[in-house]
């Protein structure tokens, strides 16, 4: 092979890796998943009711991504599920959310994880009945934690019966269909769990994440799902 040629060829391949590594980091490290509003209609600081609906998956299947356990939020204008975790509320509002839980259980490595904080009442709702805590201990039921440490807010989100993981009851394709008929291939065992708060009344941003280590096949279950925006971590943005 001639000089020329090798040059060329190798000038071809740098210029592919190049391009490969280009394409990664805007593809996946600098891509940014959606933020959902949910401030159409309402006026901030006036405490003006607000619904936002999550859902929290086994896995996703939308995206050509790793596998992962995954949140959904659902759009309030198209009512369409969206992989994300960044969502937008107006500042002084009361913030009455609704999770579905589709993933099976995980121990809490930390039984304070398990207390309800920062809720209006201290509680919330699982499938209509007021608790205080979910303790993962006794009976292996919390999926995941919804949590904004910088209100003090902390609500472990119940798993579906272990039973019913274990006989493969879980929803398998995401975003889950809470409409489906119960047990669909779309829907499957989950938990329902509500709680409302009081978003602050001065705008900024409030980070959030699941409190359970539930990134498998990471040192200590805190990377991978963990630490990726639009999967088990995110913002919420307190808007004037």
């Amino acid at each position: 092979m001639s000089l020329p040629v090798r040059v060329g060829t190798l000038l071809v391949a740098f210029l592919a890796v190049v391009g490969g590594v280009i394409f990664v980091v805007i593809h996946y490290l600098l891509a940014t998943p959606p933020t959902i509003d949910f401030g159409a209609g309402v006026t901030p600081n006036t405490g003006q009711v607000v619904h936002v609906t999550l859902q929290e998956d086994p896995q996703t299947t939308v995206t050509n991504k790793p596998d992962w356990v995954s949140y959904f939020i659902q759009d309030p204008t198209t009512h369409q599920w969206v992989h994300t975790t960044l969502f937008k509320v107006p500042a002084g509002s009361k913030i009455e959310v609704t999770v579905y839980g589709y993933d099976g259980c995980t121990p809490l490595r930390n039984p304070f994880w398990g207390k309800v904080t920062g809720t209006i009442g201290n509680v919330e709702y699982l499938n209509g009945k007021p608790v205080s805590v979910l303790n993962s201990w006794s009976t292996c039921s919390v999926a995941h934690t919804f949590s904004i440490p910088g209100i003090g807010l902390n609500v472990p989100i119940a798993s579906p019966m272990t039973f019913k993981e274990n006989n493969n009851e879980l929803c398998g394709t995401s975003p889950c269909n809470p409409s489906a008929p119960a047990n669909a291939p779309d829907n499957g065992a989950h938990q329902v769990v509500q709680f409302s708060f009081m978003s602050p009344t001065t705008p900024g941003s409030y980070f959030w994440q699941c409190r359970i280590p539930c990134g498998g096949g990471y040192l200590d279950g805190y990377g991978g799902p963990m630490q990726t925006i639009g999967y088990m971590t995110g913002e919420m943005e307190v808007a004037s």
